[in-house]
């Protein structure tokens, strides 16, 4: 073989390996990929970003077709309706619904009154259901009928999910309970359960799946009963994705683990081997064979959903993990759960949440130039070891009412040591 078709081969070999590349992973997010859609014919994805925007790609191009700027904080939810249109929903407590293409949304729907977590789309896809800090699921008619607000939950509601036979809605909250709603309106059937609840989805044949803040999923039946949980992680689930056939739950945590689990049996078949960083969203494609996930590092990344290995995508310790230079630091594994929202530099700025750079001894939202929460502002809590630990002890949902930051727990004493005690090392000024 001569070098000229030994070097045609090489560049043959390298578009190839970079089409692949592409095609794996979507990149073009500023901040965080906080939620993703996939429409019915696989060809399309919807994500949402702590960066405040929503982008529409193509799956075959590996390419994003329309950037949709409009919410004033971070986009949390998104969904694909069955004639084409969007829907995206943000911490500012608004809904838009687009149509591709067009630069402002048709619709604005208004009526929470704090951050929107998730949404979700009946099966005959004349309903639009969203779930919001300010404790209430709703009900909207897309066809402009009537509205409903579900009130019941004493916390926030992290997720909502239909039933397949489109009767009921599911939501889950920081309550710890499973509310099933009957949409013919009625009662709603309560499940209580051993933890605050961040996510939820709903198999073909009935079944609820409920993602805990302690790591486990838990099984209640149709009937409203719970019948099984599995340790799917070590830390707060924060998103799910139950495959077309049913058969499989990923199960996303904070701490930068997604577990894929056999519904049948109750157990753990692989789990996906990323970056390490937060993975905030899940789901499957309609064959069921891969899965996408987005994280902490902006981008959506594929996965072979049967063995769990990544296509196309680079191995942990890739160049890019902020916390690579504090391999094998306890306080630094521990912290990772926290890089999602937060910078440990002046230089690096604010993400979600306010860079921690100097927290120790100064007040609670005092930080110049970064936005929080009234409710924040009127508290008297200056940041030192022992309150930071106090805050994960009890919860941020307890212990800082108001606040926008995702609730968790550490509940080992020797971790939150490592924790203030590696943030008192790297964010000293």
């Amino acid at each position: 073989m001569d070098m000229k078709c030994i070097l045609f081969l090489g560049a043959l070999v390298g578009l190839l390996l970079n089409a692949t590349f592409a095609q794996a992973q979507l990149a073009g997010h500023g901040g965080p990929v906080r939620s993703i859609a996939i429409s019915a014919d696989g060809k399309t994805v919807l994500s949402g970003s702590f960066d405040t925007a929503a982008i529409r790609w193509s799956l075959a191009g590996g390419s994003a077709e329309q950037v949709l700027r409009f919410h004033a904080d971070a986009v949390n939810a998104v969904a694909l309706l069955k004639d084409g249109r969007m829907v995206t929903a943000g911490a500012d407590s608004k809904i838009a619904l687009w149509t591709a293409g067009r630069q402002q949304p048709d619709e604005v729907l208004e009526g929470h009154t704090a951050p929107i977590v998730a949404l979700a789309i009946s099966p005959d896809g004349a309903t639009l259901a969203s779930a919001a800090w300010d404790g209430t699921a709703r009900l909207w008619s897309l066809g402009g009928g009537a509205r409903r607000v579900l009130e019941g939950h004493t916390q926030n509601v992290n997720g909502v999910a239909f039933t397949p036979d489109g009767k009921s809605l599911v939501s889950v909250s920081y309550d710890l309970t499973v509310r099933i709603w009957p949409l013919s309106d009625g009662t709603p059937d309560v499940v209580t359960l051993p933890a605050p609840l961040n996510a939820v989805a709903v198999a073909p044949d009935g079944e609820i799946v409920a993602g805990g803040a302690d790591g486990k999923l838990r099984f209640v039946s149709p009937g409203a009963k719970e019948v099984g949980e599995v340790q799917a992680g070590t830390t707060p689930i924060i998103a799910l994705a139950i495959s077309p056939d049913g058969a499989r739950v990923a199960a996303a945590g904070i701490g930068g683990t997604v577990n894929l689990i056999d519904r049948k049996t109750r157990s753990l078949t692989s789990a996906l081997v990323g970056p390490g960083l937060p993975v905030w969203s899940v789901a499957f494609m309609p064959d069921g064979a891969t899965l996408l996930t987005g994280g902490a590092d902006a981008t959506i990344r594929r996965w072979n959903a049967q063995t769990g290995n990544p296509i196309g995508s680079p191995q942990p310790g890739a160049p890019g993990d902020p916390l690579a230079a504090y391999a094998g630091d306890h306080g630094a594994e521990v912290f990772r759960a926290c890089i999602a929202c937060h910078t440990l530099s002046e230089k690096d700025g604010p993400r979600a949440g306010p860079t921690l750079a100097g927290i120790f001894g100064r007040k609670i939202a005092s930080l110049p130039g970064y936005r929080f929460s009234d409710a924040l502002k009127k508290m008297n809590i200056v940041w030192t070891p022992e309150t930071l630990s106090q805050l994960f002890t009890v919860g941020p949902n307890a212990y800082t009412p108001g606040t926008k930051m995702p609730e968790q727990r550490i509940g080992s004493a020797e971790d939150r040591k490592a924790l203030t005690d590696f943030l008192g090392r790297v964010t000293a000024k």
